[in-house]
C-alpha cells in the first residue's frame, strides 16, 4: 500500500519532470522536482512558520505564567491552553510539515534506490502513459541513454564514502551542502539572544538543586537541534546515492527563501502597525476643534477676563 499510494507517485512525478526537461538531466530534474514539492506544500509552510514565530514570541509571557503559578502544574497547563486558546495557537501544527515530509523523503528514497540498482527502473516502475512519452519511448529502445548525473559533473548513482572507504569529492561537496542548508534553515527560525543559557548551565544549575526554566531549557535544546540535526543529515547521507542528498540541498535552499520571506513580510506588517498607530495617536493629540467650539471657547475666555 505504501508503494502504491506514495512511493510510485512520487517516483513517476519525478520521473515526468525528467521526461519533459530539456537535455533530459537527471539532476535537474530532482531539482525541479524539489522545488515543485516545495511550492504544493507553501499554504502548509506558511502557517507552520507563523505558527513557530508566534510560539518564539509567546515565550516571555508563558515565562510570567510560570512564575504567577508558583509551582502549581496544573494550574500553569490551564494559563497556558488559555493563551494559546486567546493567540489561536496550536503548539503542535509544527509537526505537520514534518509528517508531510517525511513519507515523501522515503518514498523519493525507495524509488532512486529502484534507479540505482537498476535504471531500467525509470521504465518497468513508471506508469503507462508516461512510457508513451517521446523521450521515455528512445530509453525503451536504449537504456544507455539514461543521464543519471548533475550536469554531467556528478554521478548520482555514487556515494560520497565508498563502501571501501574512497571518498567520492563531488558527492561529498552536496553532502556537506545538504548538512550546512539544514543548518541556516533551523538558525533562522531561532530567536537571538546572547543572554540565553547553554544547555550544560541549565543541567549544572539542576544539579546544584536550582529549578531549570521551562523556557530556557526549549531554547538551549532548539539550540543543540540546529546542531545534531545537520550531524544527523550527514551520517545519514554519506553512504546513499548522491541524488538523496541533492534533493535535501536543493529542499534547505527553497525552504531558506520561502522562511526569509514569511519573516521579511511578518517584520514588513509589524512596521506598518506601528507606523500607523504612531500616526493616529498623533491625530488624535493634535485634533482641530470645530470653529463654532473654538468661537464659543474664546468668547467664554474674555468673559472671564471681564
Amino acid at each position: 500500500m505504501f508503494t502504491t499510494l506514495i512511493v510510485r507517485p512520487i517516483f513517476n512525478l519525478l520521473v515526468f519532470i525528467y521526461a519533459i526537461l530539456p537535455g533530459h538531466n537527471f539532476g535537474l530534474a530532482i531539482i525541479v522536482f524539489t522545488i515543485v514539492v516545495r511550492l504544493l506544500m507553501w499554504p502548509l509552510v506558511k502557517k507552520q512558520l507563523h505558527h513557530a514565530k508566534a510560539m518564539r514570541e509567546l515565550q516571555p509571557e508563558l515565562k510570567r505564567i510560570k512564575q504567577a503559578s508558583k509551582g502549581n502544574k496544573q494550574q500553569e497547563s490551564m494559563m497556558i491552553m488559555e493563551l494559546y486558546k486567546e493567540r489561536q495557537i496550536n503548539p503542535f501544527s509544527s509537526l505537520g510539515i514534518v509528517l508531510l515530509q517525511l513519507p515523501i523523503l522515503i518514498g523519493l528514497y525507495a524509488g532512486l534506490k529502484k534507479i540505482v540498482v537498476d535504471p531500467e527502473a525509470i521504465l518497468t516502475f513508471s506508469y503507462p502513459f508516461l512510457r508513451n512519452l517521446s523521450w521515455m519511448k528512445q530509453l525503451s529502445s536504449n537504456i544507455h541513454l539514461f543521464d543519471g548525473t548533475l550536469f554531467g559533473v556528478v554521478n548520482l548513482t555514487r556515494a560520497a564514502l565508498g563502501k571501501n572507504g574512497s571518498i567520492y569529492l563531488p558527492a561529498m561537496v552536496i553532502v556537506l551542502g545538504s548538512a550546512a542548508g539544514q543548518y541556516f534553515q533551523t538558525k533562522q527560525l531561532m530567536p537571538n539572544n546572547k543572554e540565553s543559557k547553554s544547555l550544560r548551565n541549565i543541567l549544572k544549575d539542576a544539579g546544584k538543586g536550582r529549578q531549570a526554566d521551562q523556557g530556557e531549557v526549549n531554547a538551549a535544546v532548539g539550540r543543540t537541534t540546529r546542531y545534531f540535526i545537520p550531524a544527523m543529515i550527514f551520517l545519514f547521507t554519506v553512504n546513499i546515492a548522491s541524488a538523496l542528498p541533492l534533493y535535501w540541498l536543493a529542499g534547505s535552499i527553497v525552504a531558506y527563501i520561502q522562511q526569509a520571506r514569511v519573516l521579511n513580510q511578518d517584520e514588513t506588517e509589524m512596521v506598518q502597525v506601528v507606523e500607523k498607530s504612531a500616526t493616529n495617536a498623533k491625530e488624535v493629540e493634535g485634533e482641530v476643534l470645530p470653529p463654532a467650539k473654538k468661537a464659543k471657547k474664546s468668547s467664554t475666555k474674555k468673559r472671564r477676563k471681564r
